[in-house]
């Protein structure tokens, strides 16, 4: 990687970076946290990064950063969801709130990796080749792992609003 682009990598990056770090970890301080220490990584990082792979690449030390924070707290990850905008009306606002908090709860419910390659392909509009370069598995495997998950969030769902 070119240092002098490093600039215009974070530009078009770090807020799919933190998105999926904050997805990831549930907590909005360690996804600021986890999305600078990828970026320092990268600027550091001795081999050539192709750019077509530099958003798989960041997102895979993302990952691995969450798995490692993870792993550190035994396994006990809590939502943060101070970092909710409040502009809407009262009771917009509740309900927004509300429903991302359940999305958010049941995003936390999933394995790890089915969480992460979810995440890739639906909020990031990765594809499967470059979800499955980044987690290290092959293309079948991711679009079982984001089947599956689509699969677990709607069954979540459904039993949350049977609870209603």
């Amino acid at each position: 990687m070119d240092r002098t682009d490093f600039h215009g990598l974070y530009e078009r990056h770090a807020r799919d970076v933190h998105r999926f770090a904050l997805y990831l970890s549930g907590d909005a301080a360690q996804a600021e946290d986890i999305a600078a220490e990828a970026f320092a990584r990268a600027w550091t990082e001795t081999e050539t990064i192709r750019t077509a792979t530099v958003k798989a690449y960041l997102f895979a030390i993302v990952r691995n950063l969450v798995r490692q924070s993870a792993r550190r707290d035994r396994g006990e990850v809590e939502i943060d969801a101070g970092w909710i905008d409040p502009k809407p009306g009262p009771s917009t606002s509740l309900d927004g709130r509300m429903e991302l908090r359940a999305v958010l709860a049941a995003l936390q419910k999933l394995p790890e990796e089915d969480r992460a390659a979810l995440l890739m392909r639906a909020q990031d509009g990765m594809s499967h080749e470059e979800i499955a370069a980044s987690l290290g598995l092959s293309v079948a495997a991711v679009r079982v792992r984001v089947h599956r998950a689509r699969l677990q969030l709607n069954a979540l769902k459904i039993r949350e609003e049977r609870k209603s």
